[in-house]
């Protein structure tokens, strides 16, 4: 709560700066939010790239017999529901762009993968790498991703030996390093809150702004209820579970992911939740929740896809299908990478869309908003869990 109202006092500071109109209060708002953003960019893309090399390498020690082969079936078809949930939310609300033409075109990139001159097999083409160093020095994104799903597999693959111990407890020694600056950068945050409130203040009219984010709110909170009463209840009726029966026993788990904002922190109320409330074996739950709280992102899934679909269209993005489908993936992919990285949906939209030279400025004004998002996904996610825990259950039961 104290984090929130910080937050929030630094979005009002910024705006009220912004607002002024005073030219030296405003380049100093330009520069301090071009330096945040520099920073965040230097670290995001290494830190989503040993999120997922880290993720999926630990699925060899995991096992990978029938109760996996459910929990990962499942965690897939409720991420991917989310993901094209948020999409055709986003489609039917359609929110407007934020005249943010001069934040724009100050972010355009040569590596961008979503420029409309590009069909959409170019768009594949792009992103599958020929240089294995090219994508690091680029900063490319999307092929990074691809290349961290494949190493991370491979390592899941390999034979538990001294030379496999030794790599993954090296990439897990960087990430610790990372997560360390990170936090860093997160307690600093309230200052880039006020540079990037007076940075888009000075430019933006009020009223567009409250019209085009409120209906972006709309969209991810939309998503985020539909997914959770509807969709995920769906799934549980199908396997002939009573989803009020389910919810009713997994609701301590759920309320506390959402004050907690953290699905491992909540992870031994979920597990005490499953096995003594729910009546779930503990094998396969101590099995199942682990695993889920590490790769099932419903929340994260949407909230990804619909951001970046918001800020490429105000970058100037032609949102076709093609380009929509190619992000359901991509924000499919990211979500299960998302373990353990400090805010991680939004830390990851932001490394996304810096790849792609998005106008990344506007994730600033959208930040204090996360915060009300973040509870609401963390507790969809926590709910998402369970249900896998409970239909995996019930298919080995």
């Amino acid at each position: 709560m104290k984090k929130t109202i910080i937050w929030i006092s630094a979005l009002i500071v910024g705006a009220i700066l912004g607002i002024l109109g005073i030219s030296w209060i405003n380049a100093t708002a330009d520069f301090v939010a071009t330096v945040y953003t520099r920073l965040f960019q230097l670290l995001a893309v290494p830190t989503i790239v040993l999120a997922v090399i880290t993720t999926f390498a630990t699925f060899g020690s995991k096992g990978s017999g029938r109760i996996f082969g459910h929990t990962l079936t499942y965690t897939l078809l409720t991420t991917f529901t989310a993901a094209a949930v948020g999409a055709v939310l986003y489609v039917l609300v359609a929110p407007g762009n934020l005249p943010l033409g001069e934040l724009a075109g100050n972010h355009n990139s040569q590596l961008s993968i979503v420029n409309s001159q590009l069909s959409y097999s170019d768009h594949l083409l792009s992103i599958i790498p020929n240089n294995i160093v090219k994508p690091f020095l680029e900063g490319n994104v999307l092929s990074l991703l691809m290349l961290a799903f494949a190493v991370g597999i491979g390592l899941s693959k390999l034979p538990e030996s001294e030379n496999k111990a030794v790599v993954v407890k090296g990439l897990l020694g960087l990430q610790d390093l990372l997560f360390l600056l990170i936090r860093g950068l997160i307690w600093m945050l309230p200052l880039g809150i006020v540079a990037f409130s007076a940075q888009l203040s000075a430019q933006v009219s009020a009223g567009i702004v409250a019209d085009s984010i409120g209906k972006y709110v709309l969209v991810v909170l939309g998503g985020n209820v539909i997914q959770f009463f509807v969709v995920l209840p769906l799934f549980l009726l199908a396997r002939g579970l009573n989803p009020v029966h389910v919810l009713g026993r997994m609701m301590p788990a759920v309320l506390m992911a959402l004050f907690t904002k953290s699905s491992a922190a909540t992870l031994p109320v979920t597990m005490e939740s499953a096995e003594n409330r729910l009546g779930v074996r503990k094998d396969i739950a101590r099995f199942v929740l682990p695993i889920c709280t590490t790769i099932n992102m419903n929340g994260c899934a949407a909230f990804i896809l619909v951001t970046s679909l918001f800020v490429m269209q105000n970058g100037g993005t032609p949102l076709t299908w093609s380009t929509i489908l190619l992000w359901i993936l991509i924000s499919v992919i990211s979500a299960i990478g998302n373990a353990g990285v400090p805010m991680g949906c939004f830390f990851l939209t932001l490394s996304l869309m810096s790849g792609i030279g998005a106008p990344v400025a506007i994730l600033g004004i959208i930040l204090p908003i996360y915060t009300i998002i973040d509870m609401v996904e963390t507790a969809e996610n926590v709910w998402s869990d369970s249900c896998v825990c409970a239909m995996t259950n019930h298919d080995l039961g």
